[in-house]
């Protein structure tokens, strides 16, 4: 059996300072800064919230984001844009991300749109992924449209943009916080500039908002020699703990991490490394853990359409891709289940990812999740689980890189910080 503990969200040092400098603004600001810096002013301040009934709260009752696990009830998400979408140009972790037989694809059109046709088909999905979820009473967020054709340079490279299409890359709800991954490809470095809007509204209303050290992107942070060829070269390379990304600076893409309340998972991968996983996993104590779980995956990159926890003790585990640290889940009682061999055609272009998007989905609470209507074989697994399926066509939008849970970032789930592991 899983044992759930309730945990405080936030420290009371940081709920003093916040509820000091609230009662004393102006020409007291500068002095609340500099004395809390000393032992005498903390003490102090707990003084004074204990002069009231109530500290103030953690997280304002105002505030918009709030998030702790991938299954609580589904408040409000940003669902991604297609809109303008390019293909990252083939510089080397491009290709040590992607597939030989797509390698010509990314030589030809590198700097242009994807297919306009298929383009226009994947957006049409979006849409009407989100007015289902609408539908299902959760509240929809856009990023803005912007032109990823456009050029770029840098003192380290230049490159063209990609898309605002997978938030879940880019961004990792913490609680109250929204934290801006560095991300790795040179092609997404950008991609930001499309949320920013989202971002202040949520920072007005009250959340936390932190940005991850922004890497150079310098040819340093890449091994220019990386030798593929072959998926069998991949899998010696991955099975070495070689990978494309070196450890000259952080970097990590938000996908690469899940959440299980307290206890975050994450792995090292192909666009996360291990300067990155320490930068997060120190940003985040005391009030969190992460767990570094690595898998047998010839090409790592972001961990949901591998190992993807859809509710308290329970998780799929890609079959193909077997996690080397399992039995620390079912030591914990957690429920591991195998989703079923994907049924997406062999000729459906797929760019940026695996078959095995079909088990990248989106839970709205325990008891709901939304699925490819075209996957009728992890729909059946769904419903003998007790879970009710909300099926949704997002076939062309799977060739930009991703299913459900990658198209969305979850923003408020209604739920609290617990922990699932003892």
């Amino acid at each position: 059996m899983l044992r759930v503990r309730c945990l405080r969200g936030g420290s009371r040092g940081a709920e003093a300072a916040h509820y000091i400098g609230s009662r004393l603004r102006g020409v007291f600001t500068g002095w609340v800064q500099r004395t809390f810096q000393s032992t005498q002013a903390a003490a102090a301040s707990q003084n004074t919230c204990a002069a009231d009934d109530k500290a103030p709260s953690p997280v304002p009752k105002d505030c918009l984001v709030c998030s702790y696990n991938e299954w609580d009830p589904l408040e409000e998400v940003i669902v991604g844009r297609a809109e303008n979408a390019c293909v990252p140009p083939f510089s080397v972790e491009v290709k040590a991300n992607t597939y030989e037989k797509y390698w010509g694809f990314y030589q030809k059109f590198g700097g242009q749109s994807f297919p306009k046709d298929h383009l226009k088909k994947a957006i049409a999905e979006i849409e009407e992924m989100c007015n289902i979820l609408k539908g299902e009473g959760v509240t929809v967020k856009r990023p803005d449209p912007i032109d990823w054709s456009v050029k770029y340079k840098t003192p380290d490279f230049e490159s063209t943009g990609m898309y605002a299409a997978m938030p879940r890359d880019i961004l990792l709800v913490v609680g109250n916080e929204i934290i801006e991954a560095p991300m790795a490809w040179r092609a997404r470095f950008f991609e930001y500039r499309a949320y920013r809007r989202l971002i202040k509204d949520y920072f007005n209303s009250g959340a936390k908002w932190t940005t991850a050290p922004k890497p150079t992107m310098a040819d340093e942070l890449y091994d220019q020699n990386y030798p593929i060829h072959s998926v069998e070269d991949r899998h010696k390379l991955a099975a070495q703990g070689k990978f494309v990304t070196t450890e000259f600076e952080p970097c990590f893409d938000a996908a690469d991490f899940i959440r299980a309340g307290r206890d975050i998972f994450v792995q090292r991968s192909q666009v996360t490394n291990y300067m990155g996983i320490e930068w997060m996993r120190r940003h985040l104590a005391p009030d969190y853990r992460v767990h570094i779980i690595s898998f047998k995956d010839p090409n790592p990159m972001h961990i949901d359409a591998t190992f993807n926890i859809i509710g308290p003790g329970l998780v799929l585990s890609n079959p193909d891709r077997p996690c080397h640290q399992i039995e620390l889940f079912k030591k914990a009682g957690w429920t591991v289940i195998q989703p079923p061999v994907p049924l997406i055609p062999d000729d459906h272009p797929l760019w940026m990812s695996s078959k095995w998007l079909s088990m990248n989905v989106l839970m709205l609470d325990e008891k709901r999740v939304m699925v490819d209507a075209n996957e009728t074989s992890i729909q059946k697994m769904f419903e003998k689980l007790g879970i009710s399926t909300i099926k949704v066509n997002i076939r062309h939008a799977n060739s930009l890189g991703g299913g459900f849970h990658c198209w969305t970032c979850d923003i408020r789930r209604r739920g609290t910080l617990q922990s699932y592991f003892d």
